[in-house]
Parts: C-alpha cells; sequence; structure tokens
C-alpha cells in the first residue's frame, strides 16, 4: 500500500524525472555557503585537497553547520516538488497509515540509541587505548545545537529521498517492489563511496553502506512506511556525531570520545550486516506483527481497478 497508494496522485515518468533534477539542484544550492567558505578560506587551491583535508582548515561545528546546511536545500527542493508537481501530500510519502506514527520513529530512536550507547560503553572499557577524552563544554554544547537540528534533516532528506521518493516512483514503474528495494539501497549506499572512511578503509566499507540500504528499505516495506528508518537514521547519525569521530570519517565532530585506533574492513563490516541488521529486523517484525514477507518485499504493484483520483493538499 506504501507504493500503490502513488497511483493516486500524478505519478507520469516525467515527473520523476523533473524531481530528480529539482533535488540535485536544490543540494546545489545549498551548498553554496559551503563552497564560497572554502574557496576564501583556501582562496580556490583545493584541487588535490582530500574533503579531510579541507575540514581540518574549519571549525568542525562551523564546517559540519555548513555540510549539512546541503540537506536543507534538497528537503526543502524534494517537498516542493512533491506538494506541487506530483500533488501529493507529505502524509503519502511518509506512510500508508492514516496520519504519521511518530511513536514508530521514536521506537527506532530509542533502539538504535541504546545500542549505540551500550556497544560505544562495552568497547571503551574493553579496548581503553582506542580511544582519547575529546569533551569540551561549550564546543560539544553547540555540537549538541547543530546536530540535533541539522542531522534529522539531512538523515530525514536521504529517507524521503530513497525511501519515499524513488522507493515509491521505481515502484509504480517497474510494478514490482523487488526493483525499488534494489536500486534505492544500491544507489544509496554507492553515494556513500565519495566519502572519506572509503578512502581509508577501501571499498570493502561499501558492503556496510549497501547493507544499510537494505536494511532502510525492508524497513519500510515491511512497515508499510518510513517512520521507523526515519528514526533509525537520525539516531545512527546524531548519537554517533555526539559521542565519538575520528579523522578519517566525515563527520568530524566535538564529540565526547576520538577513535585513534587503526580501522580495519574485516568483520567490523559484516557483523552489522549479517548479524545486528537481522537482529533489528526481528525486533521491529515481533513488535508491529510482520507477516507475509514474500508479498511485501518481492510482490507486484499493480494500479487500483478505479481512476486515479488527486487528492487535495
Amino acid at each position: 500500500m506504501f507504493i500503490k497508494q502513488v497511483y493516486q496522485y500524478q505519478h507520469d515518468f516525467w515527473r520523476y524525472l523533473i524531481g530528480v533534477i529539482a533535488v540535485v539542484a536544490g543540494i546545489i544550492i545549498g551548498q553554496i555557503p559551503l563552497t564560497i567558505a572554502i574557496f576564501l578560506k583556501y582562496k580556490g587551491e583545493i584541487f588535490g585537497m582530500e574533503e579531510t583535508e579541507m575540514m581540518q582548515g574549519f571549525d568542525s561545528n562551523y564546517f559540519l553547520f555548513l555540510m549539512l546546511l546541503t540537506f536543507v536545500g534538497g528537503l526543502i527542493a524534494l517537498f516542493l516538488i512533491v506538494k506541487y508537481l506530483h500533488q501529493q501530500p507529505i502524509k503519502a510519502l511518509t506512510t500508508s497509515r492514516p496520519k504519521i506514527d511518530w511513536s514508530r520513529f521514536w521506537f527506532a530512536f530509542g533502539l538504535v540509541s541504546i545500542f549505540i550507547v551500550v556497544t560505544t560503553i562495552g568497547d571503551y572499557y574493553s579496548n581503553p587505548q582506542d580511544y582519547e577524552w575529546n569533551f569540551r563544554l561549550m564546543p560539544f554544547l553547540i555540537l549538541c545545537a547543530v546536530g540535533i537540528v541539522l542531522v534529522p534533516i539531512q538523515t530525514s532528506f536521504e529517507e524521503y529521498f530513497f525511501r519515499g521518493y524513488l522507493m515509491q516512483g521505481i515502484g509504480v514503474m517497474t510494478g514490482n517492489k523487488w526493483a525499488p528495494l534494489i536500486l534505492t539501497s544500491v544507489i544509496f549506499g554507492g553515494l556513500h563511496f565519495f566519502n572519506p572512511e572509503v578512502t581509508k578503509l577501501g571499498n570493502t566499507i561499501m558492503i556496510y553502506y549497501i547493507g544499510t540500504g537494505f536494511l532502510l528499505g525492508i524497513m519500510a516495506l515491511m512497515d508499510e512506511g518510513i517512520e521507523l528508518s526515519l528514526g533509525f537514521h537520525a539516531a545512527n547519525n546524531l548519537l554517533t556525531a555526539l559521542i565519538v569521530t575520528a579523522d578519517w570519517t566525515a563527520f568530524q565532530t566535538e564529540s565526547i570520545f576520538k577513535d585513534v585506533s587503526e580501522p580495519s574492513a574485516g568483520w567490523d563490516v559484516l557483523i552489522p550486516v549479517l548479524v545486528i541488521y537481522p537482529i533489528y529486523l526481528f525486533i521491529m517484525a515481533k513488535k508491529y506483527k510482520w507477516t507475509n514477507w514474500k508479498e511485501k518485499l518481492f510482490g507486484k504493484v499493480e494500479p487500483p481497478a478505479y481512476p486515479n483520483v488527486t487528492e487535495e493538499n
């Protein structure tokens, strides 16, 4: 139903094509403050510089703020396109339920937050040599302000675009559910190829990114909405930014700890995808009584028998 409900609105292929172009334009507009700041800082001499090198020339909170503004532009563009070009309410981009279920968002947010806090504390006491105390009160409070406001915007943009807009658009165009699941997961993971983590750890880390895309996509299809993936993604990025940073990550922040260990892309990549993610799905499946997995993940997306009806926004 989450995908099928799009048949009620304007879902022509050309609208999705224009929509993607508009979202890219919104991202580019959102990048303007960061681009100007980098140009003024380095006087245009940025060719050959890696992203981590650029970050180190700025206050980390300031750079994070500018970087996250990019997603504000993308989210605004996406919502405008959905509302005016597709004539689709944001609720229908979010869920197939009568209204957005924020309790689902907070359940996923809390589940992931508890896991991150517990495993980080456990690893800290097991391997104290891998961490440095990085806490400074004022920079941390600024990080909290920036992170709490803008990180959920960043993660919401990615969820609304991949698990909402593209999932629904590809679903109605292909007439099935497995194609949007695979395509959105691979595209989502592939866009992380340019992250500093890939440079540091190698292409093996892409298993983690693409696997995360599949996890979030499965959540959306099984739960008939993206509330769970919104909460999961927001907690993962926000708690990571607040608790642990490293010199080689996309988010270099004024976090509580700094990871000084030498990273490697081995079991650290496979364990989340093969062990932890299935546990998350098991917990959510039990709580929300998910059934009929085959149909929800691999079934057809067929237009309704009645004519299309455009809902008033």
